[in-house]
């Protein structure tokens, strides 16, 4: 009983934090399903990544947060529906409510079907692949609660984002992948600075402060 207790003190704990937190009131507000929006809009404005015109691929874009955000910096005047300069492919494993203008791709990014049905999305009619612009990947694997186990998920999701990358990315262009401190974390950057000419760490602002999570973000293939 004491278990279920604390169990239920933690859950009423969470849930009042999550009730008051002023980024979710700040995205209610603003027709975004979940804070994590402000953590793309942050970083974007930190690097001035995403412009009209681009192709963006947004792996693990479920709620749909990342993928609204990116839309409405495509759209020429902001908006969240409506003309749409540029595009947006989204994939997770999770099914997603639709967002006007994103392609969603409903799979597991580590099958090579669905990556091949990702790059079908970019095909172009010469049958070249259209290049992207930015990457953004949200993606975090089921955890187990066994460090090695979850360090070692991490690290393949964040490897397979920087292999597409390296793929399909323009010369220019730019990678965000969210990581978690510790395990494989330097190994990850160690990577990203062998892929990428500019590495730049960044926590924003609407990242939790007990998280330890951060986000890379590699600029620039070499």
């Amino acid at each position: 009983m004491k278990v279920k207790t604390q169990s239920k003190k933690v859950n009423k704990a969470w849930l009042n934090q999550h009730v008051n937190d002023p980024w979710v009131k700040l995205a209610q507000r603003e027709g975004y399903r979940a804070r994590a929006a402000y953590k793309l809009k942050e970083i974007d404005e930190t690097f001035h990544l995403i412009r009209p015109g681009h192709c963006v691929v947004d792996l693990g874009c479920a709620p749909g947060a990342w993928s609204q955000y990116l839309r409405r910096r495509l759209s020429p005047t902001g908006a969240a529906v409506g003309e749409l300069n540029g595009m947006i492919v989204g994939l997770d494993l999770l099914p997603m409510e639709p967002i006007e203008g994103v392609q969603y791709i409903q799979g597991d990014f580590r099958e090579e079907a669905v990556l091949a049905q990702l790059e079908d999305k970019l095909l172009l009619p010469d049958g070249s692949h259209r290049p992207v612009d930015v990457v953004v990947s949200d993606m975090a694997p089921n955890l187990s609660g066994v460090d090695s186990v979850d360090a070692a998920r991490i690290a393949h999701l964040a490897e397979l984002a920087v292999d597409f990358s390296k793929a399909h990315l323009k010369p220019e262009g730019a990678l965000v992948v969210k990581l978690f401190h510790g395990g494989a974390y330097q190994d990850l950057v160690k990577l990203f600075k062998d892929s990428f000419k500019l590495v730049k760490p960044i926590k924003p602002k609407s990242s939790r402060d007990k998280s330890s999570e951060t986000f890379l973000v590699g600029i620039g293939l070499k």
